[in-house]
């Protein structure tokens, strides 16, 4: 379960990061400029499901971006190594060189990689290009895994609106959405690296500063 979490934590993070600061700073803008309820959740509402769908759009399709990238670059070096072998086994050399091995030992490893040409690309793709392979399969969940952090991100500095005035909601959606930003880089960093507190301290200020950014904007037309 926990390497399940670790595994989609990029794209958690993009999702519900993005989702509750463009949302709060959504929320802090409007609730600047006018007092009305209404227009706050209004625009909070709208923010949160045009925010969780666009996400989810651009997760699809970057992913497949990433493996059209992929699969042109293979081509491309599936070529190379028919027209240049002896450019390419030189490659392939000067890799493992690099990592110390040398001699008799370094040859058989040249040998034994360019002896099969669909090992020899996947080395070369992840040793010298450092691409590792990516399939469109993971696209439609890459953009459900965003779209949904997103829309569970955005709610989190809307719901006090719907329990307190506009004045206390602004001050506990601010508490609130604090107390989310560090907790999600805080658990970031406990189950991928780094330290908790400055993974946590990390995504607070860039996540405050973000959203007080829309809260000025809408300060001016108040």
């Amino acid at each position: 379960m926990v390497e399940r979490i670790a595994a989609n934590m990029k794209d958690m993070i993009l999702g519900g990061q993005d989702g509750l600061v463009n949302v709060l700073g959504v929320i802090l803008g409007i609730a600047a400029a006018t007092s009305d309820m209404r227009i706050i959740l209004a625009g909070g509402f709208a923010a949160t499901f045009a925010e969780s769908i666009s996400m989810a759009a651009v997760a699809y399709t970057s992913t497949i971006a990433s493996v059209d990238y992929y699969e042109s670059t293979k081509k491309n070096e599936e070529r190379s190594i028919e027209e240049n072998p002896e450019m390419e086994i030189q490659k392939i050399r000067d890799v493992y060189a690099a990592r110390g091995f040398e001699g008799d030992l370094l040859d058989q490893i040249v040998t034994k990689i360019t002896s099969d040409k669909t090992r020899w690309v996947e080395v070369m793709m992840l040793e010298e290009l450092r691409l590792s392979p990516a399939t469109k399969n993971g696209a439609l969940w890459s953009a459900l895994i965003v779209g949904l952090s997103a829309m569970v991100g955005s709610f989190v500095p809307l719901v006090p609106f719907f329990f307190f005035s506009v004045k206390a909601g602004v001050i506990v959606s601010l508490i609130v959405s604090s107390l989310a930003l560090f907790g999600a880089g805080a658990f970031k960093a406990k189950i991928t690296v780094g330290y908790w507190l400055k993974s946590g301290i990390q995504m607070l200020v860039i996540g405050l500063v973000s959203a007080l950014l829309g809260y000025y904007i809408g300060y001016l037309f108040s």
